[in-house]
């Protein structure tokens, strides 16, 4: 049994397994996993007074998976985290088993450290032009709800660096998000692992994780190098695609990589979607910073036509139901510039456009946001990803590499990618 995973994320029941068995309930699994193992991390005497369940069932159910995940992954002990960033968001992703863990933990639990909430599966406000169902939205507001009570902050994005969760240099964080959690530790330097939705919900509410993976120092060393040369323009998130299937589980090491924040966001959500790691290492053209390479074991060339091959395998056609930006959410920066673009020009109307963005963005570009809304529909709180875009449209055009991953996948889409500007020129004249 001990070599047996604990799984510790959210997932919706099978509709079609045998029938569960009659009789007294089954102990808690968290529980049983207590008393069939020794446990390795040393707790201090508050945490104990937290397990042993003296400050209450909600923190002591929140302790239990820390120690449980600890365990499992060799933790020596527990360490705080500033900040925390909650997955598991979105009806769609969750489903009704995920309503009843949250709403059960928020009888009894509140974030000690601040936390934020990733992308719902609509936006609050216009889920109705958006084509979501009365039931969907229902199912939705009780998530809302629970995290609310909890004391988690309501940014509902991916980039919560963008609102004001920016973590520093070396602070500890515990991330759910993939595209958060590379931007974190490559471009920040902050230090979380891959969190699920509740190890991540747990350290909001202990304001502490396990000390493993990302957060020891001598994980965060590349042990592959990925010499790039000049990227064409508006295939970064291609990049991040390509790179992240090279990868693997390996950290890369990219030399000479120099990107704005921007680029760098769509590259890490690419190189995330398509690979088992969180981080990368760069160093940007002309810079003497000193990379610890000791541990690279291969160094591997890309060439621009592989990036080239790439674009050409996810083509697709050009016929689109929608035509979808922001994933991860639209900066402010990139709410101007594609506003810029369009300003003076007028909508073919061919398909549905949505533009996702985070509060932050679409409150401080009020000029950039009504240019876009001419276009299609400006949206908050949700993207193309989590979204139930699979109940509505069939074909779907981005310009995310994170994108190509899931539309075909969780969204049951036929993904086509084009750059920004290529969907800008697509869907104006």
């Amino acid at each position: 049994m001990r070599g047996e995973s604990l799984k510790l994320g959210f997932e919706r029941p099978s509709t079609h397994g045998p029938k569960l068995p009659t009789g007294p309930p089954p102990r808690p699994i968290i529980l049983l996993y207590q008393s069939v193992f020794l446990r390795a991390m040393h707790l201090t005497s508050k945490e104990e007074r937290i397990l042993a369940g003296e400050e209450g069932p909600g923190r002591q159910k929140a302790m239990e998976l820390l120690v449980a995940m600890g365990d499992i992954y060799g933790a020596r002990r527990l360490i705080p985290v500033s900040s925390a960033q909650v997955s598991g968001a979105s009806f769609k992703t969750i489903g009704d088993a995920g309503i009843t863990f949250l709403e059960d933990f928020s009888k009894e639990a509140k974030a000690t450290v601040r936390a934020s909430v990733n992308p719902l599966g609509l936006d609050l406000r216009r889920w109705r032009s958006m084509g979501v169902d009365s039931v969907f939205r229902q199912k939705q507001a009780r998530i809302v709800a629970a995290y609310s009570s909890m004391g988690l902050e309501p940014l509902y994005t991916c980039t919560p660096y963008l609102s004001g969760n920016r973590p520093r240099a070396g602070q500890h964080v515990a991330w759910a998000e993939s595209s958060a959690t590379v931007f974190a530790n490559s471009v920040l330097g902050a230090m979380t692992n891959r969190e699920g939705g509740p190890s991540a919900l747990a350290s909001a509410i202990i304001g502490k994780t396990a000390e493993f993976g990302l957060h020891l120092r001598e994980n965060r060393r590349p042990r592959v190098r990925i010499d790039m040369g000049e990227i064409p323009p508006g295939l970064v998130p291609l990049a991040g695609y390509v790179v992240g299937k090279v990868a693997g589980n390996r950290i890369p090491y990219l030399p000479g990589l120099s990107l704005t924040q921007d680029e760098h966001k769509a590259f890490g959500a690419a190189m995330a979607a398509t690979s088992a790691v969180s981080m990368y290492v760069y160093a940007e053209k002309g810079s003497r910073a000193k990379v610890d390479t000791s541990r690279v074991e291969e160094c591997v060339s890309l060439p621009e036509s592989e990036l080239l091959s790439c674009q050409d395998s996810l083509a697709g056609d050009d016929s689109w139901d929608l035509v979808a930006m922001g994933c991860p959410h639209c900066s402010q920066p990139e709410l101007r510039s594609m506003a810029k673009f369009l300003k003076d020009r007028r909508p073919t109307k061919d398909s549905d456009v949505w533009f996702c963005t985070c509060r932050t963005a679409y409150s401080a570009c009020p000029d950039a946001v009504k240019v876009l809304k001419r276009f299609g529909k400006v949206l908050c709180d949700t993207c193309m990803v989590v979204s139930p875009i699979e109940q509505m449209y069939n074909k779907t055009a981005s310009d995310s590499g994170k994108a190509m991953v899931y539309l075909p996948t969780l969204g049951r889409q036929k993904a086509t990618f084009r750059t920004t500007r290529q969907l800008l020129e697509a869907i104006s004249r």
